[in-house]
Order: structure tokens, then C-alpha cells, then sequence
């Protein structure tokens, strides 16, 4: 009775652990925080599948979890920059210029995954 018990309960971690394990790999956006001067997300950028076009009106901290490489790039495709980014270092971005749109795309092998603070109440610069 014993070695059954075992067994089962051996086969359910196992299982556990393995649903756990298993993570969609959809490039996504996830909300982490946010109140009246931060927005704070996760983004999860897996390769061949990018961030789709989107701007940014206010400037922010990106944060890199794991390193990596990003291409941001216009609604044509073309490469505007190219970030490598380092896990657990930080960089900063302004605001996006008026009426451009970019996607986030990554050009390697693993997913890359960054926090953004994004600022809401920061001033246009002159």
C-alpha cells in the first residue's frame, strides 16, 4: 500500500511539475502595478513572434530580466534600433515621437523578458 501511495503521489508531483513548467509561448504583456504616476508591466517577447505595433507617449525605465537582444522596428519592418540588453540592468527610453508606432521583435533563440516602468505625468521635452 505503501509503494502505491508512493507511486501516485510521485506521479502527481510529476504532473504538477510539468503543468507548472509548461508556459504558453505567446508574446504577451502582463500588468504588474500601477497608480496615478507609474505603469509597470512584463513583457515577454519570444523569438519570431513580436510585440505588435504600439507607441509610447510618456518616457520609461526598461529593466532586462534575462538579456537579450530587441529589434524595434516601423510598420515596414525596418530596424529602427537595437537594444542588447543585459539581465538585471536598466536603460531609458523617451517617449516615442508623435504619430510613430513601433514593434518589439527578438531576433535570438530564447524569450526575452523586461519589466517597464513607464512614467504617466512626465513633461514633453522642448
Amino acid at each position: 500500500m505503501k509503494t502505491v501511495f508512493a507511486g501516485v503521489a510521485l506521479a502527481v508531483m510529476f504532473a504538477a511539475g510539468v503543468a507548472v513548467g509548461q508556459q504558453t509561448s505567446t508574446t504577451r504583456r502582463e500588468p504588474q502595478f500601477e497608480n496615478s504616476e507609474v505603469q509597470v508591466w512584463k513583457s515577454t517577447i519570444y523569438p519570431g513572434k513580436p510585440l505588435g505595433l504600439h507607441r509610447h507617449d510618456h518616457g520609461r525605465a526598461l529593466v532586462s530580466l534575462n538579456g537579450g537582444v530587441l529589434n524595434v522596428v516601423d510598420g515596414d519592418g525596418k530596424v529602427l534600433d537595437t537594444y542588447h540588453l543585459t539581465a538585471g540592468k536598466a536603460m531609458w527610453l523617451d517617449a516615442d515621437k508623435p504619430g510613430t508606432q513601433h514593434a518589439d521583435v527578438n531576433p535570438g533563440k530564447d524569450p526575452v523578458e523586461v519589466i517597464v516602468v513607464q512614467l504617466k505625468n512626465d513633461k514633453p521635452k522642448m
